[in-house]
């Protein structure tokens, strides 16, 4: 005995869009959730992508652009070692200075002629790169580079 099944062309686009959640659920990379920030992992990947091609300022802009707020602990930490990281290869062999207030805020800073300091670099700051600062409103202060006191 043989059964005949009929299908309508709306029931097969539910059916076709139920798949494509299941498997966008199943296998994603990245979970949509409220708590993650929207686009971060892609610009870290986009950062890495940069730096692998020898683009360090296009890798450092980059990660300068992402919202941090609403994110995860885990991927604050992994988005701040991946800009130190890019940081750190950029500006090696120099006197660069690592401000960072909170987690996921840090900026790299050089020194003057006049004793100020430049903003080179930022992550998850309003400052804009070429801001010039005071050593004294900044407290925890520390070199860039990796070992050095």
């Amino acid at each position: 005995m043989t059964t005949i099944t009929l299908e309508s062309p709306s029931s097969t686009v539910r059916l076709e869009e139920l798949v494509d959640r299941l498997v966008a659920a199943l296998f994603s990379p990245e979970p949509e959730t409220a708590e993650s920030a929207p686009g971060m992992v892609s610009t870290v990947h986009e950062a890495r992508r940069f730096r692998q091609s020898g683009d360090l300022d296009g890798a450092l802009a980059a990660l300068a652009v992402v919202a941090v707020a609403g994110a995860p602990d885990e991927q604050i930490r992994w988005l701040y070692a991946e800009w130190l990281d890019i940081a750190r290869r950029r500006f090696a062999g120099g006197d660069a200075l690592l401000y960072s207030p909170a987690s996921g805020k840090a900026a790299v800073l050089l020194e003057r002629d006049d004793g100020s300091l430049e903003v080179v670099s930022v992550l998850g700051m309003r400052w804009p790169v070429g801001k010039t600062v005071s050593r004294r409103s900044l407290r925890g202060l520390k070199p860039l580079a990796k070992g050095v006191a």
